[in-house]
C-alpha cells in the first residue's frame, strides 16, 4: 500500500494550526496553560519555582526532551534549555543615552514591504477576526517582535504596506471560525481558510446550495472609517505600534474612499525585474513598457512608505529600512530630511557588477540604497559586490569600511541574521503534538534512514537539482535503496515573477523527477521521494526536522536560509549532518555544515553518502560547533549588533557636525553692501559636472553668460582658479576680457583685461618633467583606456576611462613608483586627484593663488566668494582662514554633501546650485 501523508499520519489541532507553516505566531506552550492552578503553580507558587530551579542547577538536562519533562512552564522550559549551553551571550544592545551627541529619541521606526498579517475586508466591519499571520520571513517578523519587546530600551514602530486585501465570504463551507475571547491581535482565534494552496492541493469542499459570490470587478472600496478602524486596531501588537501604508493610485486623497485594485502591481517590478536580477537570472528582451508602468508603480510605492514614515517621525529616531522592495526609500527621506539617521538591510543576495549592470535602472536603484548611513547584507560577498557596483557604475570611491557617496560616507558591513532560537526549541520540544507525529514518523519509515529538504516552489531554491542528485546518489550507491527516504516539502512561492514559472515548469519538472524515482527505485509498498507541496503545520514541520538523519538544502541563489538554523535546533538529539548549498547565504556562516555545489549533481550523492556513513562522533563533534553558533547568534543579537554598528558609525563619522547649507540671504546682504568684491571658481565639478572625457566637460551657455554678467560689474574682480592647462582656459573663457585666469593650479594667470599670461615657475628647474613622464608611460602602457595630459608646467595621468578597480590600483603602483624616485629628488608634489594622478612643483597650489589675489585687491576686499569641490579647492579654503579679512565677509562654499570633510564654512549640493547662486546675485544688481 502506499505510504500514508503526514497530514494523515497525525490530526492537526485546529485551534493550534497556524497559517505559517513553520512559525508560529504564539507559542504551544503558552496557549495549552489554560488551567489556572497550573499557572499559579508555575508563576507565583515560590516553592515550585525554587524547586525546579534547584535541579536545574544541580543537574543540567543533556537533552532538550529531558529539559522538557521537567519543566512546569514555558518559562521553565527555556531556562533549562539555557543550562544545556551554559550561559547565553550577554545582550549588546546600544542604549540610547549612549550617544548623546546624536540626541536620540530611544525610538525605532522599521520599514518593512508588508506587516506581518494578512487581511480580509467586510466594509463597515471590524478587522479583528479577519487579521491572519502572513507566512514567511519569520526572521525578520521575529526581529519586529524583539524591538517592541521590554528585553530592549527601545520602542518600536512597524511601517509597512497592508499586502492584497481580500474580499471576505465568511460561509459554512470555506471557513471555520471561532470568535476570541478578548479583543485585540494577540488574542485572535484565527480562521483557517480552507483554500487550496496550488494545483497539487486537494479540491476545496463545495457546498452546492450556496454558491460564493464573486468579487466585484472594480476592485475592493475602503472608506477613511474602514481604514481609520484597522490602524486603531494594529496600534499596540507584539510588533510594536504598526502603521499601515495604503498604497493607491495618485488621483486619491488621503480622505477619500480608496478603491483598490489589481494589488499585485505594486509587487512586479520588485519581483519581477529586481528579484530575479538579484539571483542571478534573466529575463529576455521586451519593448520595456510594461517595465516602465512598473518602475512607476515602485516609485509610487517608496514615496507613499516615506509619506507614511514622516508622518510620525521626530528628529533623533532612526529609521531601519528592510529588503528590496523599498530600495528607493533611503533617497527619498534623505532628500526630504538631510539629516536622518537610516540603516538599511538587504535579505536577498546582491549580484555582481556584471549581472547588476544589465538592469536598466542600475544608477537610480543604486542611488536610492546610498542614501541611508549605513548598508547592511547577509554575507561579505554580496557587500563587496554592492561596493564594486558603486565603483564601476557611479564612480565612487570605496573601501572596505564603506563608500564616498556625494562627499559623505555610507558604512557598509556584514550581519548574517539568525532566528529566535527560544521560540523554535518551545515549539520543536514543548508540544505534545510533536512528540506524537515523531513517533508516527519513525514507525512509517522504521528501519530507514530520513532525509528532509523544505523550500519554496522557486527555481532558486534548487528542488529539482535536489531530486537529480537524490537520482544519482541512489543510481551510484546501491547500498542504500529501500534504506533512505527523501521527504521534500515545497510551500508555495510568494513572488510574483516565480508564480507562473513555478507553476508551468517547476511543478511539471518536479512531478516528472518524482515519478521517475519512485518507479526506478520504489516499489508498492515504499517510495524512496515523498514530495507534499503544500504548507504544514508547525507540529508536523518540527517533528520532520527533529526525526530527519540528514537535512538537505541545494539552492542555486539564497539570501540566509532558515531552514537550516532551525535543523540544527533540532537536531540537538541526533546530530543530524547538514549538507548545505555553497550558494545559500548561510554557507558562510555554518563553516562546519557539509558545504555542496547543487550543480554538481555527483558531489551532492556523494555528500549524502558522506552524510549517512558519518560516525557518531564525528556527528557530534560538528553539530556541537553548528548549534553553538546558532544558539548564540540569535535574530536578536542580529538586531542588537546591527543598531549597535549603525550608531557608532553614526558618530564616528561625526554625521551631525554637517556643513551648513549656503544661505543665501546672509550672501545677497553681504554682496549688495560690498564695494569691492572678490570670486574665485573652481572649474571641474564646480562650474561644470565631472565627466569621463576631460576635454568633453566645456561649459554651457548659461554659465558663459552667467560669469560674463558677474564679471561686466566693476565692483567684481571673478577669477577661475582651475587645474585646467592654459589652451583649455583660453578656447572656452578667454573670449571674456573682464575674467581673471589662473591655470594649472596655479602656475601661470592671466589678469582681466590682460592677453598675456605670467609663468609663475618660469625660474624653476624643470628636470623632473622627463623622469615622471617616463613612469606615466610605462603605466599607461599597462592600463588600456588611461592617457598622459601634458601640461605647461604640471603633468596628470588619467584612468577615468579605465576599470575603477585596477584603475585605482595602478594608480596606487604609479604613486609609490612616484614617490620613491622623482620626489626623493625633486621638490614636486604627487596629487591624487579625481581618477587622475597630478605631479607638480610645490611652491605651486590654489592657496598660494588666493592668498595673492586678496594681497592685490586694491584696498581689502569687503566680500569673498570661493568655490571649489575637490582637496586642491582645500588650500583655497585654508589660506582664507588664514588671513585677516572679517569671518562675515568671506563665503568658502564646497561643493558636495554636507557631511564632508572641509575647511569651507558653507556648501552647495551641485555645479547648478552654484550657477543659480551666482544669477541670484546678477539679478539683484541688474
Amino acid at each position: 500500500m502506499p505510504p500514508i501523508p503526514l497530514h494523515e499520519a497525525v490530526q492537526p489541532d485546529n485551534n493550534q494550526m497556524s497559517n505559517d507553516g513553520y512559525f508560529g505566531n504564539q507559542g504551544v506552550l503558552s496557549s495549552q496553560n489554560t488551567d489556572p492552578k497550573a499557572q499559579e503553580c508555575s508563576s507565583s507558587t515560590p516553592t515550585a519555582a525554587t524547586r525546579s530551579g534547584t535541579e536545574s542547577s544541580s543537574t543540567s538536562p543533556d537533552t532538550p526532551s529531558a529539559a522538557a519533562k521537567g519543566a512546569h512552564s514555558s518559562r521553565e522550559l527555556l531556562r533549562r534549555l539555557s543550562l544545556m549551553d551554559g550561559k547565553p551571550m550577554p545582550s549588546i544592545m546600544t542604549r540610547p543615552e549612549e550617544h548623546a551627541d546624536l540626541h536620540l529619541t530611544g525610538r525605532i521606526i522599521s520599514a518593512a514591504f508588508c506587516i506581518p498579517y494578512k487581511l480580509r475586508f467586510r466594509s463597515g466591519m471590524a478587522w479583528s477576526q479577519e487579521l491572519h499571520p502572513r507566512p514567511g520571513t519569520s526572521a525578520i517578523f521575529d526581529s519586529f517582535e524583539y524591538l517592541a519587546s521590554a528585553d530592549n530600551p527601545w520602542s518600536h514602530t512597524l511601517v509597512g504596506w497592508t499586502g492584497e486585501v481580500e474580499k471576505s465570504a465568511l460561509q459554512d463551507c470555506y471557513f471555520q471560525s471561532k470568535p476570541p475571547e478578548t479583543p485585540g491581535i494577540e488574542s485572535l482565534s484565527l480562521e483557517t481558510a480552507l483554500m487550496p494552496i496550488n494545483k497539487a492541493s486537494a479540491p476545496i469542499p463545495v457546498n452546492a446550495n450556496h454558491k460564493p459570490a464573486p468579487p466585484p470587478a472594480d476592485g475592493i472600496h475602503v472608506t477613511e472609517g474602514d481604514r481609520a478602524r484597522l490602524e486603531g486596531q494594529l496600534r499596540t501588537s507584539k510588533y510594536g505600534s504598526i502603521l499601515p501604508v495604503w498604497l493607491a493610485d495618485d488621483t486619491e486623497s488621503p480622505d477619500q474612499t480608496i478603491q483598490l485594485k489589481d494589488q499585485a502591481r505594486w509587487r512586479r517590478y520588485a519581483e519581477r525585474e529586481v528579484y530575479p536580477l538579484f539571483h542571478y537570472k534573466q529575463h529576455g528582451p521586451t519593448d520595456g513598457r510594461s517595465e516602465r508602468r512598473w518602475w512607476e508603480d515602485y516609485q509610487r510605492l517608496n514615496q507613499l512608505f516615506a509619506d507614511r514614515i514622516l508622518e510620525v517621525y521626530r528628529p533623533g529616531d532612526i529609521v531601519w529600512i528592510h529588503d528590496y522592495h523599498l530600495l528607493l526609500l533611503p533617497s527619498i527621506l534623505r532628500q526630504r530630511i538631510p539629516g536622518i539617521y537610516i540603516g538599511f538591510f538587504l535579505h536577498v543576495p546582491f549580484p555582481s557588477s556584471e549581472f547588476f549592470r544589465c538592469l536598466t535602472r542600475r544608477k537610480e536603484v543604486l542611488t536610492g540604497v546610498l542614501g541611508a548611513n549605513m548598508v547592511g547584507f547577509q554575507s561579505y560577498t554580496y557587500s563587496r559586490h554592492f561596493s564594486s557596483c558603486c565603483t564601476r557604475i557611479l564612480r565612487f570611491d570605496s573601501n572596505s569600511a564603506g563608500i564616498d557617496a556625494y562627499g559623505a560616507h555610507v558604512a557598509v558591513d556584514v550581519f548574517p541574521i539568525g532566528i529566535d532560537v527560544d521560540a523554535v526549541r518551545k515549539m520543536a520540544y514543548g508540544d505534545d503534538h510533536t512528540e506524537k507525529t515523531i513517533a508516527e514518523i519513525k514507525k512509517l519509515y522504521a528501519g530507514k534512514k530520513i532525509i528532509i529538504g523544505r523550500d519554496r516552489l522557486d527555481s532558486v531554491r534548487g528542488v529539482t537539482q535536489k531530486l537529480m542528485a537524490f537520482e544519482m546518489f541512489l543510481e551510484r550507491y546501491p547500498q542504500w535503496r529501500d534504506k533512505v527516504v527523501l521527504i521534500q516539502v515545497t510551500s508555495p512561492t510568494s513572488v510574483e515573477e516565480e508564480k507562473e514559472e513555478s507553476e508551468a515548469k517547476l511543478s511539471s519538472q518536479m512531478s516528472h523527477l518524482v515519478s521517475t524515482i519512485n518507479g526506478k527505485y520504489g516499489s508498492l509498498s515504499f517510495s524512496p521521494v515523498q514530495h507534499y507541496p503544500q504548507y504544514l503545520p508547525r507540529h508536523e514541520y518540527f517533528a520532520l526536522l527533529r526525526a530527519a538523519d540528514v537535512g538537505l538544502i541545494t539552492s542555486v541563489r539564497d539570501g540566509m536560509n532558515t531552514t537550516s538554523l532551525e535543523y540544527v535546533v533540532c537536531q540537538h538529539e541526533n546530530h543530524g549532518p547538514l549538507i548545505l548549498s555553497e550558494f545559500s547565504g548561510t554557507a558562510g556562516s555554518l563553516h562546519k555544515a557539509i558545504h555542496i555545489n547543487p550543480w554538481d549533481s555527483g558531489g551532492v550523492a556523494a555528500a549524502i553518502n558522506k552524510a549517512l556513513t558519518m560516525s557518531p562522533a564525528q556527528r557530534q563533534e560538528q553539530h556541537e560547533e553548528l548549534y553553538k553558533y546558532v544558539t548564540r547568534h540569535t535574530v536578536s543579537r542580529w538586531s542588537d549588533l546591527y543598531v549597535r554598528r549603525l550608531l557608532t558609525n553614526l558618530s564616528s563619522f561625526n554625521q551631525s557636525i554637517a556643513t551648513p547649507l549656503l544661505d543665501k540671504t546672509k550672501l545677497l546682504y553681504q554682496y549688495l553692501k560690498g564695494r569691492r568684491r572678490l570670486f574665485m571658481f573652481d572649474y571641474d565639478g564646480t562650474l561644470t559636472p565631472i565627466v569621463k572625457d576631460p576635454q568633453a566637460a566645456i561649459p554651457s551657455d548659461r554659465v558663459i553668460r552667467t560669469l560674463k554678467s558677474l564679471a561686466a560689474d566693476p565692483k567684481n574682480s571673478v577669477w577661475i582658479i582651475s587645474g585646467r592647462d592654459q589652451n583649455f582656459l583660453e578656447e572656452w573663457m578667454g573670449h571674456i576680457s573682464e575674467l581673471g585666469l589662473s591655470a594649472e593650479h596655479g602656475c601661470f594667470i592671466r589678469k582681466p583685461h590682460h592677453d598675456t599670461w605670467e609663468n609663475l615657475t618660469e625660474k624653476s628647474n624643470m628636470g623632473w618633467q622627463k623622469e615622471v613622464l617616463d613612469i606615466f608611460q610605462h603605466y599607461t602602457e599597462r592600463t588600456q583606456g588611461s592617457f598622459v595630459e601634458r601640461k605647461r608646467v604640471a603633468l596628470t595621468w588619467h584612468y577615468r576611462r579605465v576599470d575603477p578597480e585596477y584603475g585605482a590600483y595602478q594608480a596606487r603602483e604609479c604613486r609609490r613608483h612616484l614617490e620613491n624616485t622623482v620626489a626623493k629628488k625633486w621638490e614636486v608634489e604627487i596629487m591624487a586627484g579625481k581618477a587622475n594622478l597630478e605631479v607638480r612643483p610645490t611652491f605651486v597650489n590654489k592657496g598660494e593663488i588666493a592668498s595673492r589675489l586678496v594681497n592685490e585687491c586694491q584696498g581689502q576686499p569687503d566680500f569673498v566668494l570661493c568655490l571649489g569641490d575637490d582637496f586642491t579647492d582645500e588650500d583655497m579654503f585654508r589660506a582664507l582662514r588664514r588671513s585677516n579679512l572679517p569671518a562675515d565677509l568671506v563665503f568658502s562654499v564646497t561643493v558636495g554633501a554636507s557631511s564632508k570633510q572641509t575647511e569651507a564654512s558653507w556648501h552647495l549640493l551641485e555645479p547648478s546650485d552654484v550657477i543659480a547662486t551666482v544669477s541670484l546675485l546678477n539679478s539683484c544688481t541688474d
